[in-house]
């Protein structure tokens, strides 16, 4: 039986330089979901960020991944990077509409605001959130510095965020930004990725954390700890947490969000992580 009492997966499901490590030797890009969604229950929609699918391409999704499985696709930056907001409405409802054959595969919809978007235009997401239909989730994030005052700009986006029980996105930097190394998949990563303060408080009954840190588990270790014990919590409490492990060299997601699957069954009683592809595949020809 998979992962059920939360959510855990990586960026995306398709990088190549996961076979022979994740996805089985022989694995070609029309595996790489079914693989993926065989050992991870959900995967953050980054590529609906840059590119709205088709209907069709939509419903092959859904095919090639089980019950329980959820996407969180990002909401397509002509609205939140290009428009910023601004007069979105019918963008947003169509965007929408495009996931309804999968609907039962839908986690919380990413939607990702730029930096420079600053409490200034609070206004715009409070039209939003009034705008959003109720059957779907929904995760925000900002990372304006303004919305993380500890005052009244930050209590505001938390209340109206409560309020319409949309979650606040939790993005985990700490790691990335504190290490000087030469590595220049984490040079590159310590320049995308914003420094922001890291906010445990839920807003919704869906906490939404993407955490990025080091290439390896061990200089995670201290963090992933941190988060099992918090997730643990959140668990306990009867919320239903999404975790996402990013790596800067993506190639090591999987190894991580592993290792944080088995801190986390330290502390409460899960189902085990399924064993990935590739493993099953040597188990498969151990037998032979």
């Amino acid at each position: 039986m998979g992962i059920t009492k939360y959510h855990i997966g990586c960026t995306g499901w398709s990088l190549k330089e996961w076979v022979g490590n994740f996805f089985t030797d022989d694995a070609k890009q029309s595996d790489f979901l079914t693989q993926y969604a065989s050992v991870f229950n959900a995967v953050e929609g980054n590529t609906t960020f840059y590119h709205i699918p088709n209907e069709q391409t939509v419903k092959k999704w859904g095919k090639a991944t089980p019950d329980g499985f959820k996407f969180c696709f990002k909401f397509h930056r002509s609205i939140t990077h290009q428009r910023q907001l601004n007069e979105v409405d019918e963008e947003v409802l169509q965007f929408l509409d495009v996931f309804e054959p999968i609907a039962d595969r839908l986690g919380p919809f990413h939607i990702q605001l730029p930096p420079q978007f600053s409490p200034g235009e609070f206004s715009r997401i409070e039209h939003l959130v009034e705008l959003l239909p109720s059957v779907y989730s929904y995760a925000l994030e900002v990372r304006h510095p303004g919305f993380f005052d500890n005052g009244n700009k930050e209590n505001r986006l938390n209340r109206l965020l409560q309020s319409y029980n949309i979650n606040r996105v939790i993005f985990d930097t700490r790691k990335l930004h504190n290490m000087k190394v030469d590595d220049p998949t984490i040079r590159q990563a310590q320049q995308k990725k914003p420094k922001v303060p890291v906010r445990f408080k839920t807003t919704g009954s869906r906490p939404f954390v993407r955490f990025v840190g080091a290439n390896d588990v061990i200089n995670n270790e201290p963090y992933l700890k941190e988060w099992a014990i918090i997730i643990a919590d959140w668990i306990k409490e009867g919320l239903h947490p999404y975790i996402f492990t990013h790596s800067p060299d993506k190639v090591s997601q999987p190894t991580i969000a592993r290792r944080f699957h088995q801190l986390l069954s330290d502390l409460i009683e899960i189902n085990p992580m399924p064993a990935w592809p590739i493993d099953r595949q040597s188990e498969q020809l151990n037998l032979f």
